[in-house]
């Protein structure tokens, strides 16, 4: 059996998620930067068929459609209220991928200052954007560059002033202690080779009374022998999931209390599962 090492798994995930994006971040920096809310839109050329007019350079995400993998990652645009994403261009909805909608886990508040754990494109920090309001502060933080690239160029397009994304790993998060007060994530804490380190990384930078709310995947009975070694698995986030039951315990070692998970079974009868997890960090 092949045992791979945390620094193989980030580098290899990190590269799965660049290749995914890399092709849409490089047709839209040829582009003008203008709001491509409708870019999308039927082309009234055959000539401009594709996105923009653009062909996507990545085998892995058509660029004005969902996914062409199988893995249970899903185009996470479908998981949201049309109206939630309506106003948002398509650079940011046809490349977010998740396995839920963090933000309907419980309301953001105006003023409040929100954490994205691996906040990819985007799309949960733009929504939390609106939910917190100009009073308020969103940070995105992203290991993979190319995210990180084209979430910026985003950000320009959306004109999300009250928003911020930072290239770093989420078990070692470029955020000041106790500054945040609501860390959301979707379907990307199941990538880390380190979750104990993401908890406790997550606990550091809550401010007394802030809460963890996310989705993720997660196993509801053991995963099948040889899926946690499978590289590929990593990355389509099956293979570093765990059980429900070790990672809201996971979550409790590192501090944190009123730990609730509501897992939602995929199809098929595997035991991958859908959960969303909430906790707090004690006041005291």
């Amino acid at each position: 059996m092949v045992t791979r090492t945390p620094e193989e798994i980030r580098s290899e995930v990190s590269k799965a998620y660049g290749n995914r994006v890399r092709g849409v971040l490089a047709a839209d920096e040829a582009l003008p930067l203008v709001d491509a809310a409708n870019c999308c839109a039927p082309a009234a050329t055959a000539e401009a068929s594709s996105c923009c007019g653009t062909e996507s350079a990545s085998e892995d995400v058509s660029c004005c459609g969902v996914s062409d993998d199988q893995t249970i990652v899903t185009n996470v645009a479908q998981l949201y209220q049309q109206s939630d994403v309506s106003d948002l261009p398509s650079t940011v909805t046809d490349v977010a991928f998740g396995c839920g909608n963090p933000t309907a886990i419980s309301a953001l508040l105006p003023g409040q200052v929100v954490l994205d754990l691996g906040s990819g494109g985007g799309i949960d920090c733009f929504l939390a954007a609106k939910m917190v309001g100009e009073t308020g502060r969103v940070y995105g933080v992203d290991m993979t560059s190319e995210m990180i690239a084209l979430a910026r160029r985003n950000q320009q397009k959306v004109g999300a002033t009250n928003v911020e994304f930072r290239l770093g790993e989420i078990e070692h998060l470029p955020i000041d202690t106790g500054t945040v007060d609501v860390i959301i994530s979707n379907c990307v804490i199941n990538l880390s080779p380190d979750k104990d380190q993401v908890f406790r990384e997550a606990f550091r930078v809550l401010k007394p009374g802030g809460r963890l709310q996310v989705s993720d995947i997660v196993w509801t009975r053991p995963a099948p022998e040889g899926v946690k070694e499978d590289i590929e698995q990593w990355a389509g986030c099956i293979a570093g999931a765990l059980l429900e039951t070790d990672y809201k315990a996971k979550i409790v070692a590192a501090g944190f209390t009123g730990v609730t998970s509501v897992a939602t079974d995929y199809p098929g009868g595997t035991g991958v599962a859908s959960a969303a997890v909430t906790a707090t960090k004690p006041l005291a």
